[in-house]
């Protein structure tokens, strides 16, 4: 019998979710059989508005069982419906597996089914959930979680991710990466990696300070000078530091290190497990100059962050 997977909708939900229904739809092509059922729900069915206005068809909950439900996050968080929230609440009791999309969490969340689970979400509303719904476990900066029946993802695209995900968890990472090319996305983006990136957090607003950035960022194994990369746009050291810092809030010297965080945070969680090399390899020249810009920025020791990735590698796409 084929594993029903439902989108759970509401009015207000965001249609962007719907793309995780791809992936199982792919799956199920690369399959060659249908291994998936896909459905929408809603609490009481019949149409639903997306928040940009689209409508969509739904059925009720019904008392089928499901396999997965996959909670459709809000584009404006508000409190849900008493009606969802008890639908949910009920339909969990007959479901395998709950799968919160971006901002779904706080529907999960206020039916009580994310007490006590590690979980994410969209990475600027994070710390508001934990106000919300402080017996949840916050990991505000991965791109999806799983503990147990529950995975969460980050916000917007990366329910795509945690989609993938739950298909290779279903029906191995061969065909998982088959339905990304499908799709058109980087299978590797495993649920460890970090939501947000320096390169864009910095991006210049000119032409020149980006491909001083690029630059960077590819040659992140060299020392990385004021002078190396004012030469690189054919400025002078002077006028570059000043622009640099203007149009990107850092200086040239604090922007690398940043990037080179970034990357050697990277390595780390995907399962580099020297240190050394990983410093070496990343421009920190040496273990102790990288450990002290991870504690100073992180909060602790790359020791840590691979411990870590261990822990969660069961959980993470291969």
């Amino acid at each position: 019998m084929a594993k029903r997977i439902a989108l759970v909708v509401f009015p207000g939900f965001q249609v962007l979710d719907f793309s995780a229904l791809t992936a199982f739809e792919l799956a199920n092509q690369v399959h060659g059989s249908a291994f998936y059922a896909l459905e929408t729900v809603s609490h009481s069915g019949g149409t639903v508005r997306s928040s940009a206005g689209v409508p969509v068809e739904s059925r009720p909950f019904g008392r089928r069982a499901f396999d997965t439900l996959l909670i459709a996050g809000p584009t404006v968080v508000a409190p849900p419906e008493r009606a969802l929230v008890a639908a949910l609440q009920g339909a969990a009791t007959r479901t395998r597996r709950i799968a919160c999309l971006c901002t779904g969490a706080f529907v999960a969340a206020e039916a009580g089914l994310l007490a006590g689970r590690r979980i994410t979400t969209h990475w600027a509303l994070g710390q508001e959930l934990k106000k919300q719904y402080p017996d949840v476990e916050l990991d505000d900066d991965k791109i999806f979680v799983n503990d147990g029946p529950v995975w969460t993802s980050a916000g917007m695209t990366a329910c795509i991710d945690l989609a993938i995900a739950l298909v290779e968890a279903d029906l191995g990472t061969a065909l998982a990466k088959a339905v990304a090319r499908k799709m058109v996305v980087y299978h590797r983006r495993t649920g460890g990696q970090s939501q947000f990136s320096s390169l864009a957090e910095m991006d210049g607003g000119s032409d020149r300070i980006r491909l001083a950035l690029r630059y960077a960022k590819e040659n992140l194994h060299t020392p990385l000078s004021v002078e190396q990369l004012a030469e690189h746009v054919n400025w002078s050291p002077r006028h570059f530091s000043r622009a640099f810092r203007e149009q990107t809030g850092h200086s040239p010297a604090k922007a690398v290190e940043k990037l080179r965080l970034e990357a050697a945070r990277s390595l780390l969680e995907d399962g580099h497990a020297s240190i050394g090399r990983v410093a070496r390899q990343t421009g920190f020249g040496d273990e102790e100059r990288m450990r002290r810009a991870f504690v100073r920025t992180l909060g602790k020791p790359p020791q840590a962050v691979l411990r870590e990735a261990r822990q969660h590698a069961g959980y993470d796409l291969a």
